[in-house]
C-alpha cells in the first residue's frame, strides 16, 4: 500500500472528536455547535466580541467539556493565541468550521461607497482572517490525522451577487484558496466549503426579513433557510464527504439554476 489508507471509511464518528468554531456565537456557526455536540464532539466556541452570547451557546450544547475562547479571525496574535490553548487542553483539533465573516450592504453600481477602507475590511476579515485561521489550527488538524476544514463561503462566489462587490470577490478568493489548502494539508486534512445563499439571520446589515423571504421565493426548493439548515449541511459534508477535498458544496434552494 506504501501510505495509502485503505477505503471503505464509513462516516466519521464525531463522537469525542474536538470541534473549533470561529464566529461561534451566533447564526450558523452557533447553529453547527448545536449540532457538533449533539452529535458527541466537544465544541471549542470562538467568538470576536461577543463573550456573553459565546458562553451562553457553549452552556446550551448537549453534553459537557464545551468551553469557549475569544478567537478574533483578523487579529492574527489571538488566532495564534486560541490555538495555542486548544492545543495544550485536547492536543489537537478534528475539525475547524470558519464561520467568521464580515460584509456591508453597498450596491454594486455605487462604485465609489465601496472604498478602500470597507474593501479592506472585507478582505482583512474574510481572506487574510481564513487564511490565518488555517494556519493557526493546521497543526492541531494534521494531529487528529483525519481532520477537517471546513469554511463558510456563499454563492456569491459563484454569482458575484451579493451584499457588496468586495464580499463576492473575498468568497471567491476563499474558494480558492480551499483548493490550495486541500493540496498542501493533504492526506491527513480534508478541506471544505459550504456556500448557502440568504440565510434567515442578521449578518448583512440593512437587510431586511422580507428582503431574505423574496429571495427564498425565487429559489427552485422555495425555503426560508435557517442558520440550522446550513449546520446540517455543515455536519454532513463532515461526516459522509468522506472522499471529497477542495470542494465547494452548493446549499442555496437551487438559486444558482
Amino acid at each position: 500500500m506504501d501510505g495509502l489508507r485503505q477505503g471503505g471509511q464509513g462516516v466519521y464518528d464525531l463522537g469525542g472528536k474536538v470541534v473549533v468554531i470561529a464566529g461561534g456565537s451566533g447564526g450558523i456557526g452557533a447553529a453547527s455547535a448545536r449540532r457538533f455536540a449533539a452529535a458527541g464532539a466537544t465544541v471549542v466556541v470562538g467568538y470576536h466580541r461577543g463573550a456573553d452570547r459565546a458562553a451562553a451557546v457553549t452552556e446550551s450544547l448537549a453534553g459537557d467539556g464545551h468551553w469557549s475562547v475569544r478567537l478574533p479571525v483578523d487579529d492574527t496574535a489571538a488566532v495564534d493565541k486560541a490555538a495555542q490553548l486548544v492545543g495544550e487542553r485536547h492536543g489537537k483539533a478534528d475539525v475547524f468550521v470558519n464561520s467568521a465573516g464580515t460584509t456591508r450592504r453597498i450596491a454594486h453600481s455605487d462604485l465609489d461607497a465601496l472604498d478602500d477602507a470597507i474593501f479592506d475590511e472585507i478582505y482583512r476579515v474574510n481572506v487574510r482572517g481564513t487564511f490565518s485561521a488555517a494556519r493557526a489550527f493546521a497543526p492541531l488538524l494534521r494531529a487528529s490525522g483525519d481532520g477537517v476544514l471546513v469554511n463558510i463561503s456563499s454563492l456569491a462566489a459563484l454569482t458575484g451577487k451579493g451584499s457588496s462587490v468586495a464580499y463576492c470577490a473575498s468568497k471567491a478568493a476563499v474558494d480558492t484558496m480551499g483548493q490550495s489548502l486541500a493540496r498542501v494539508l493533504a492526506p491527513e486534512v480534508r478541506v471544505l466549503a459550504i456556500a448557502p445563499a440568504a440565510v434567515d439571520t442578521d449578518f448583512v446589515p440593512g437587510r431586511d426579513r422580507d428582503a431574505i423571504e423574496a429571495q427564498a421565493r425565487t429559489t427552485p426548493l422555495r425555503i426560508l433557510v435557517d442558520p440550522d439548515d446550513i449546520a446540517v449541511s455543515v455536519i454532513g459534508a463532515v461526516t459522509h464527504l468522506r472522499l471529497a477535498t477542495g470542494t465547494v458544496v452548493l446549499v442555496d434552494g437551487g438559486l444558482h439554476l
